[in-house]
């Protein structure tokens, strides 16, 4: 999919067994990481028993090749330029993995979002809780599902009005330790979303 950025990839996925999905999750990756990581995958897979078709974005400098993120305007513009061209299904949930949860918040308004999926949402770098991002969490100006590691070095988000947080407790960044707990909060919050 074309970007003011470069080409993005979306992989789009039904729900099964619906002929009309009741919304659109999309996906975005964390800074490093792909797609294909075990908490969007469970994630995924919980939105799709959810009724709800999943679209997981691959960002342009990914799909370039490259390791290291773009800046957030360039990350923010790609994202809004694929949730133009999407299909649309009803209401449409935004979220990703650490980076791509802040991207989701950040733009959340902008593409029209009811809700926003967080998972290991990066508060602040490594040993440097004075960097809090959480600003951008606050001011997504939807509800959000944050799902985060009680053991994650970048922190983790306390809940407040319409932030709904799930702690996993001995989860590091990664979130593998309990990825059944991920995927049923997924599936419940997308149901009472959409």
């Amino acid at each position: 999919m074309e970007t003011p950025r470069g080409d993005a990839r979306v992989e789009m996925f039904k729900p099964p067994g619906r002929k009309k999905a009741r919304c659109l999750v999309v996906l975005g990756h964390g800074a490093g990481g792909d797609v294909d990581a075990p908490d969007i995958v469970a994630a995924r897979d919980a939105a799709l028993k959810a009724g709800a078709a999943v679209a997981l974005v691959t960002q342009p400098y990914r799909v370039a090749g490259k390791r290291s993120p773009a800046p957030a305007p360039a990350l923010d513009e790609a994202w809004l330029a694929v949730m133009a061209q999407l299909p649309k299904h009803g209401k449409l949930i935004v979220g990703g993995r650490s980076s791509g949860a802040r991207v989701a918040c950040r733009t959340a308004a902008a593409s029209g979002a009811v809700g926003v999926i967080a998972l290991a949402f990066p508060l602040h770098p490594p040993g440097k809780p004075e960097k809090s991002r959480d600003d951008e969490l606050r001011e997504c100006g939807v509800p959000a599902l944050v799902i985060n590691g009680d053991a994650d070095p970048f922190g983790v988000p306390e809940p407040g009005p319409g932030i709904e947080l799930v702690v996993i407790p001995g989860a590091r960044h990664d979130l593998r330790k309990d990825l059944a707990t991920l995927a049923e909060s997924v599936k419940t919050w997308v149901s009472k979303h959409t």
